[in-house]
């Protein structure tokens, strides 16, 4: 798991050779303390955990395998690749200066990929930066001076906090990491859905609102389980609880 996480972070591996090259120059001639602290002595503390098999383990067992990555987030990589950049500049002259700093930068951007290659990145359909869809569900199912909550499918689940602060959910990011820990989420990730039960969770969780996607088969009507057809956007169905009072406020859950 660490080697994989580590090869996968490094991504093709260029900026790595780069950064060690970095580190390697900035062991041999740097003499001011602090920098040497901040960019020799910290990553290699950093590295030193991240590779403990042990500590890895514990990692694992408490918070999960999926963000372990971020132990490297400590290891300040690009303002060493800076820093190391500027010295360098600062030993030519004139012209060689210029020369070098262009060298710098033409290294860097090579060492990486364009991040609109990446097949998760997707053009901003508005300001706030999520689909359009979450921002005209949000709106029609908000009301005024209260919070409300909703079950929203799973492809907005990171979007409905981003957009509105009073859209409530009965699940949050977390149910991705580990969707068996809650119920309602892990039946409307199915193509099947079974309405009776849905309705049954979504109750018990006392969401106003749940939205399904019409790609979904429903096995059964909202309507027979207490649920009103609120509105349509896009390809989401809105379905209001008829037995919940929207006077009646409840402890925000998941966001």
């Amino acid at each position: 798991m660490i080697l994989e996480t580590f090869y996968k972070y490094m991504g093709s591996g260029t900026i790595l050779i780069l950064y060690l090259a970095a580190v390697l120059f900035l062991f041999l001639k740097e003499k001011n303390k602090p920098i040497r602290i901040l960019f020799l002595y910290v990553p290699a503390i950093v590295l030193l955990i991240f590779f403990n098999p042990l500590f890895a383990r514990l990692f694992e067992k408490f918070l999960g395998q999926e963000i372990y990555f971020r132990m490297l987030w400590m290891a300040p990589m690009s303002p060493t690749l800076a820093y190391c950049a500027v010295r360098l500049c600062r030993l030519g002259r004139g012209r060689g200066r210029v020369c070098l700093a262009a060298a710098a930068a033409v290294l860097i951007m090579i060492s990486g990929n364009l991040v609109y290659r990446n097949p998760l990145f997707s053009r901003a359909e508005n300001i706030y930066h999520v689909p359009w869809e979450v921002v005209e569900i949000c709106d029609r199912i908000q009301v005024d001076g209260r919070e409300i909550r909703a079950a929203f499918p799973a492809e907005f689940l990171t979007y409905v906090r981003q957009y509105s602060p009073v859209v409530c959910m009965p699940y949050g990011r977390d149910a991705i990491l580990y969707p068996w820990t809650n119920d309602l989420y892990l039946e409307l990730l199915k193509s099947e859905i079974d309405v009776e039960r849905v309705a049954k969770l979504a109750k018990e969780m006392e969401c106003h609102y749940v939205i399904l996607s019409e790609d979904k088969v429903l096995n059964g009507r909202m309507e027979d389980y207490g649920y009103l057809f609120f509105g349509k956007v896009g390809e989401y169905v809105i379905y209001m609880d008829t037995t919940k009072n929207f006077n009646v406020f409840f402890p925000a859950a998941g966001k």
